[in-house]
C-alpha cells in the first residue's frame, strides 16, 4: 500500500493546491484533471468514466481532509468515513513476477470510486504501520502541496526536493544578510 502514497499525494496536490513550488498555479477541472491524473496514473481509460473529473475533485479534497486533520481522531474518522464511502474491499492479487498480494479496490461502480476505496484503504495502512502524524503541508513559502513521509525517522517536512532547497537557500540568505 505504501506505492499508492505518491499517487495520493500527486493526486491531491494536482487538484487542490493552489501553489507549488512557490508558484501561483490553476488546479485542473473536468476532463483536463482527468487526463492529467490519469498520466500519473498509468490508465487512459480512467478517462472513459462519466464524471471523472468532478469526481476525482471530491475524492482529492476527501483526501486533503484526511491528510491535514489537526487529530489523530479527526484523520481516523475522516479515513474510516472514506471506507465505507467508498466499499474497500480486500482481494488477493498476483502481479507478473510478484507474490499474492493485498488490493483493495472500492466497490462503486467506477475506477474512481474503485481508487477511492484504494486510496482510503491505503492510508488507514500507513496510519497502522507508520503512525498518524506522517502527513502534512510542505512548509516551503507559498506551497500548499501534501505530502506523504515514509521515512524512517519521520522527519520530512518539504512536498519535493526542489521546495527543501527553496527553503534552505531562503534560510542561508537570512543568515547572512539580517
Amino acid at each position: 500500500m505504501t506505492r499508492q502514497a505518491p499517487l495520493i499525494a500527486e493526486l491531491v496536490n494536482l487538484a487542490t493546491a493552489r501553489w507549488r513550488g512557490g508558484a501561483s498555479v490553476r488546479p485542473p477541472t473536468g476532463e483536463d484533471l482527468v487526463t492529467a491524473f490519469a498520466a500519473q496514473l498509468g490508465k487512459p481509460t480512467l478517462r472513459s468514466v462519466p464524471d471523472a473529473g468532478p469526481r476525482l475533485a471530491e475524492l482529492a479534497a476527501e483526501l486533503r481532509r484526511a491528510l491535514l486533520a489537526d487529530r489523530p481522531a479527526d484523520q481516523a474518522a475522516h479515513i474510516n468515513a472514506m471506507i465505507r464511502r467508498y466499499g474497500a474491499q480486500p482481494y488477493l492479487v498476483e502481479d507478473v513476477g510478484q507474490p499474492f498480494h493485498l488490493h483493495f479496490h472500492g466497490s462503486g461502480g467506477t475506477q474512481v470510486e474503485a481508487l477511492g476505496g484504494e486510496f482510503a484503504t491505503a492510508l488507514a495502512l500507513i496510519v497502522d504501520g507508520y503512525g498518524p502524524d506522517r502527513f502534512g503541508a510542505c512548509e516551503a513559502h507559498q506551497c500548499e502541496a501534501v505530502y506523504i513521509d515514509l521515512t524512517r525517522n519521520g522527519s520530512r517536512r518539504y512536498c519535493s526536493a526542489a521546495c527543501t532547497a527553496r527553503a534552505k537557500t531562503a534560510a542561508y540568505r537570512s543568515r547572512r544578510h539580517p
